[in-house]
C-alpha cells in the first residue's frame, strides 16, 4: 500500500514477471494466545507479502507493537518476541513493498493514539484517491509520518467530528475510493471492512468464542478456526463483547471481486465462494484445452502456479502430463548477483529442466498468466536448449493489457507485453512455436459458468478489458505530493 511520489517512478521498478498482491491481514478477538495465532495466520498468508510483517496487540490497558523486515517465520516464531505482544486481541499484516524499497515506518499495522483511545489499522489494497486526500489533509495541518495510503485512513478517522468510532469510520469510508480490506483494533472492538465492490478479499472465522478476520481461508485453517463466511462487499463487521454485528452503510450494489484472486493470488487451498482456488484454476486449464487444437507429446506446467491449469488441460486433452520444469524452492529473495555472468543465468536460478523428459518432445507449456514475457522467453529458451522439439505456449487467462490501481503491483501498460504487441509479435518475442491465451468467455465459463455481463461485469477484470470499476483518480490527475527527506523509503526509523 505504499504511495509512490510519482506513479511512473513507482512502476518502473517493477521487476517480477508475475503480478504481486501487496498485503495480507489477520485479526483475532478474545483469545489468550492472540499474538501467537496472528503470527500463524500471517505465516499462512506469507504469499501475499514477503518484505515486512507486523503485529499489534491490546491487553485491555495498553497496545503493544512489533514490526520486522522480512518473513514472518524469521521473526515471530521466537517466544521472546511474542511475549512482547500480550493481550487477548491482536491484528497483523504482511507487506509487499511496491517500490522494492523497505522501511520500518511503512510496515503495518499502524497505530495512533486518538482522543477516543487507541486505534490500530491493517490494510490490504490501494486507495485510488489517497494522494488527493493526503494533499487536502496536509493543507489542513495533518502531519504524515509514512508514505502509505493506509495512514490517510487513520488521519480521516482522527479528523472526523462524529462521536462514536463506527460513525467516525463510516465518515472516513465515504471519503476514500479504491479496493481495500481493513482490519481495525480499538480499545473495545475488532472491526473488519471490505470495499463497496468487494475487490479485495476478507473472510470471517470462528475459534471457540473468538472471531477472526483474514484475507483468505487458509489462514483460518492453520489456527484450527471454522470458516463462517466472506465479509460482504461494502460491509463493516464489528466484534464487541463476543458478539458480531454487521453494518452496511453503502448503497447496495453487486460485488466485483478481483478476478486474479481466482487465477493466481489466493493460495490454492483457500476457499473462494465455497470452492478451492485450485479447482477454479484446474477448470481454467480445461477451458483452455477446449480452445486448443494442437498435436503435442507432453503438457508441461510452469511451476508452481501453472500446475493446476496444466492438470486440467492434460485431463481434458488426454495428453500426457509431465514435470518438465522443476522449481528450486530454496533460492532466497536476496540472492546476491555480483557479476553480469551470474545475472545472465536468470531463470535458471529458480527453474531447471528435466532434460530426459523434454528431449525430442513437442511440448505444450502452460502458465497462469503472461505479464512482461521475460521469464517465459527464458523458459522457452531453456526447453529448446535441453532438446525440446517444439514449444507451444498456452496461457490460462486472457491477454493482460492494462495495469491495476487497486492493490496489485504491476508494470505500466507500456511494459505489458500484450499491450504493445499482437499475438504474432508476442510469440516471436518469447520464441515459441505458437502462443494462445484463454478467451474472456472461456475465463468466465470456467469461473462461474456464465458469460461476461458487458453492462456490469461480474468481476474486476480491467487487466484484460480496461473496464475499471473505480476511476484511478490519483493517476488521472497526476497529483504530486512533496515529502520531507526523512520520509524517504531509505529512512528506517
Amino acid at each position: 500500500m505504499k504511495i509512490s511520489l510519482i506513479r511512473k517512478r513507482k512502476l518502473k521498478k517493477f521487476k517480477s514477471d508475475k503480478l504481486r498482491e501487496e498485503c495480507g491481514v489477520f485479526g483475532i478477538s478474545n483469545h489468550g494466545d492472540a499474538s501467537a495465532l496472528v503470527a500463524l495466520g500471517l505465516h499462512a498468508l506469507q504469499h501475499r507479502g514477503q518484505e515486512g510483517c507486523g503485529i499489534v496487540s491490546f491487553d485491555g490497558s495498553n497496545y503493544h507493537s512489533e514490526k520486522r523486515q522480512g518473513l514472518v517465520g524469521d521473526h515471530f516464531t521466537d517466544s521472546d518476541t511474542l511475549k512482547k505482544l500480550p493481550g487477548n486481541f491482536a491484528i497483523g499484516h504482511n507487506r509487499y513493498s511496491t517500490t522494492g524499497e523497505t522501511s520500518l515506518r511503512n510496515i503495518q499495522p499502524f497505530f495512533a493514539d486518538l482522543h477516543m483511545g487507541g486505534l490500530s489499522v491493517a490494510h490490504n489494497g490501494n486507495l485510488t484517491n489517497a494522494l488527493q486526500l493526503r494533499q487536502s489533509l496536509v493543507k489542513e495541518g495533518a502531519i504524515f509520518r509514512t508514505t502509505s495510503d493506509t495512514e490517510t485512513i487513520v488521519q480521516l478517522i482522527a479528523k472526523s467530528k462524529r462521536e462514536k468510532f463506527t460513525d467516525k469510520l463510516i465518515d472516513s469510508l465515504f471519503q476514500i475510493q479504491g479496493g481495500y480490506a481493513l482490519v481495525l483494533l480499538t480499545n473495545k472492538k475488532l472491526v473488519g471492512v471490505r470495499d463497496p465492490l468487494g475487490i479485495r478479499p476478507l473472510v470471517i472465522g470462528k475459534l471457540n468464542k473468538s472471531f477472526i478476520f483474514a484475507s483468505e481461508t487458509c489462514a483460518l485453517d492453520i489456527v484450527g478456526a471454522t470458516f463462517v463466511r466472506e465479509v460482504q462487499n461494502g460491509e463493516i463487521v464489528v466484534v464487541e463483547n463476543e458478539e458480531l454485528k454487521s453494518i452496511k452503510p453503502f448503497p447496495k450494489q453487486k460485488q466485483k471481486p478481483c478476478i486474479f484472486e481466482y487465477i493466481y493470488f489466493a493460495r490454492p487451498d483457500s476457499l473462494i465462494n465455497n470452492k478451492c482456488a485450485y479447482e477454479y484454476r484446474k477448470d481454467l486449464g480445461i477451458e483452455l484445452a477446449k480452445e486448443t487444437d494442437i498435436d503435442a507429446d507432453l503438457v508441461v506446467p510452469v511451476p508452481d502456479s501453472g500446475v493446476p491449469a496444466a492438470l486440467g488441460f492434460a485431463e481434458k486433452s488426454k495428453k500426457k502430463f509431465e514435470l518438465g520444469l522443476i522449481r528450486n524452492h530454496y533460492v532466497g529473495r536476496t540472492f546476491i548477483e555480483p557479476t553480469q555472468n551470474i545475472r545472465s543465468l536468470g531463470v535458471k536460478l529458480k527453474l531447471s529442466s528435466t532434460k530426459t523428459i523434454v528431449k525430442n518432445k513437442s511440448i505444450i507449456l502452460i502458465d497462469d498468466s503472461l505479464v512482461r514475457g521475460t521469464t517465459c522467453h527464458k523458459i522457452v529458451k531453456m526447453l529448446y536448449e535441453n532438446g525440446a522439439k517444439e514449444v507451444h505456449v498456452r496461457i490460462a487467462c486472457p491477454e493482460i493489457r492494462y495495469p491495476d490501481f487497486y492493490g496489485v503491483d504491476m508494470p505500466t501498460k507500456e511494459e505489458l507485453l500484450a499491450h504493445e504487441k499482437n499475438n504474432k509479435e508476442m510469440c516471436e518475442y518469447i520464441k515459441a512455436k505458437s502462443l494462445k491465451f484463454l478467451s474472456l468467455d472461456g475465463l468466465y465459463n470456467a469461473l462461474i459458468k456464465e458469460k461476461r455481463n458487458p453492462s456490469y461485469p461480474q468481476f474486476s477484470d480491467h487487466y484484460f478489458t480496461g473496464d475499471y470499476p473505480i476511476k484511478p483518480y490519483d493517476n488521472l490527475n497526476s497529483v504530486k505530493v512533496k515529502q520531507l527527506s526523512l520520509l524517504s523509503a531509505k529512512s528506517n526509523s
